[in-house]
């Protein structure tokens, strides 16, 4: 009776050996059959977007690779909105600058008392 249980092992382990090296076929290859996070690419992100934004559910929660995306997305914008602002208050063209935008802290506002 133990000869029989090591020869099973000796096979089992043969086995296992046997697609350790690869010679037992491999396995089909994977595909992400879930869908992509959809976001605007023809325009900028706005606070509409981002409160309709839904992540597709992994096994594990969230993608992460998603999350990111959108994330680093933002960042890239805010940085571009940070950059043309500061542009524009370097060359004078920033509508609170010329009086034309409307006034930040005066005392004359009517909606202050």
């Amino acid at each position: 009776m133990m000869w029989l249980f090591a020869v099973l092992v000796v096979l089992v382990m043969g086995g296992v050996a046997v697609v350790a090296s690869g010679r037992g076929g491999s396995m089909a290859p994977a595909y992400d059959d879930r869908p992509d996070l959809a976001l605007p690419d023809d325009r900028p992100i706005d606070a509409q977007v981002l409160r309709t934004v839904r992540f597709p559910l992994a096994v594990r929660g969230y993608r992460m690779s998603d999350v990111d995306a959108l994330l680093a997305r933002l960042a890239t914008e805010l940085e571009d909105r940070e950059q043309d602002r500061r542009q524009d208050r370097e060359q004078g063209t920033d509508p609170g600058l010329d009086g034309s935008g409307p006034a930040q802290g005066s005392s004359g506002d009517p909606g202050h008392s």
